[in-house]
Order: C-alpha cells, then sequence, then structure tokens
C-alpha cells in the first residue's frame, strides 16, 4: 500500500521509463516578492519598496531578419530590445511616494528651471526585481531569483484618478525604460556565460574558432 508521500512523488508527468518519477518542482508564486530601486530619486527607498502594488517581470523580444532564398526563406535573429517595466505604487497619505517619485522626474528634468541632465548616468537607476521564498519576522526571506535591470529612467509616471464615487485607493503607474537586465544566481538564464558560439564551436576566450 502506497504511502502518502508516495502518492504525492507520482503526481507529475511521468518520465521515460516507469517509476522514474521525481515529484513536481514546486513554482515560483506571484505574490512573493519585493523591488528595490538604487539611486533611485535623492533619498532612501524603502517606503516605495513598501508600497508596491504589481509589476511586469522583463520581456525580451528580438527583430527578425528575412533572407529570401530560392524556394525558401529563412529568419535569423536581429537586434534585441527589452520592453518597458509597469509599476503600480499606492501613493501614500504622508507623501513619500510622490516625492521619490517627484524627485526622480527632477532629476531627468528639472520642471521649474527647465533644466535637463547633463549625462544619462546623472539620473539613471537600477531597479532589482526579487522574487522571495516566503519567509518573514525570524525567518528571513531567501531570494529565490533576482532581475537586475540596469539604465532605467521614468519614462512615464501617472498619478492617476479621484472619484468621490470610488473606495479605490490613490496609486500611482510608472513605467520604467531600461537598457539591460539579467538574472541572478548567474549559474543560469540570462546573464550566464556559456561561451560565444562561432563556426558551431563555443569558444571563452577572444582569438578562439575560425579567424
Amino acid at each position: 500500500m502506497a504511502t502518502a508521500s508516495q502518492s504525492l512523488f507520482n503526481m507529475t508527468v511521468a518520465s521515460d521509463n516507469a517509476g522514474g518519477n521525481q515529484g513536481l518542482l514546486m513554482p515560483k508564486l506571484q505574490y512573493r516578492f519585493r523591488v528595490n530601486f538604487l539611486s533611485f530619486g535623492t533619498g532612501a527607498t524603502i517606503e516605495l519598496t513598501k508600497q508596491v502594488i504589481d509589476l511586469n517581470r522583463p520581456q525580451i523580444s528580438f527583430e527578425e531578419i528575412t533572407i529570401p532564398i530560392y524556394n525558401s526563406t529563412l529568419y535569423l535573429a536581429g537586434k534585441h530590445s527589452w520592453n518597458e517595466l509597469t509599476i503600480n505604487v499606492r501613493d501614500d497619505a504622508q507623501g513619500s511616494v510622490s516625492k521619490l517619485v517627484g524627485q526622480q522626474v527632477q532629476k531627468q528634468l528639472d520642471m521649474v528651471e527647465q533644466a535637463s541632465a547633463a549625462t544619462g548616468q546623472d539620473y539613471k537607476f537600477q531597479t532589482n526585481i526579487e522574487i522571495l521564498d516566503g519567509g518573514n519576522g525570524t525567518a528571513v526571506p531567501q531570494v529565490l531569483e533576482t532581475w537586475e535591470c540596469y539604465g532605467c529612467y521614468l519614462k512615464t509616471a501617472n498619478y492617476g484618478a479621484l472619484n468621490y464615487g470610488s473606495n479605490e485607493i490613490a496609486t500611482i503607474a510608472l513605467t520604467i525604460r531600461y537598457d539591460n537586465a539579467v538574472q541572478s544566481p548567474l549559474t543560469s538564464g540570462i546573464g550566464t556565460n556559456i561561451g560565444r558560439i562561432l563556426g558551431g564551436s563555443t569558444v571563452t576566450g577572444i582569438g578562439s574558432g575560425q579567424g
């Protein structure tokens, strides 16, 4: 007679050989996350982290290169681009979030003086999206995955609507454009050093492979 644990052990997709099941992998859960902002605005960003409602994880897409040939068409991957991040945050009564957002906007363009930043490094920030294991309090949460988004700036800051007939909270919708993103830990996923493929072979150093 199978025990309860053995029954759960078999609740997955069967492998090629009978008895080769290894159990179902625990999925990451959408609500176990936090977002950290580095060099955002001019002050501490912990209040912004605590007020996040939701966001989308990074999305990457490649342009398509079409090569028409005799009787067929080939397709190659062209230049890539990262889609924008959309982050919704609660607008707190103390104004902590709106103050931070306003500071970041001012870094990008001084609205009073109409003076812009001299270079991108004067206003760009980093956004780290961390997926957690559910720990809290004395059980410190463990980070399962981190998306590090580099070269960020606020593309839009939408301060939302107000409505006498609504019970909804006031929110600020942020659209963030960034230059690059990697996953960590860097042992797998985007950002892993798998070597450059040249002529069908993997090389790890400059000058290797075909000349």
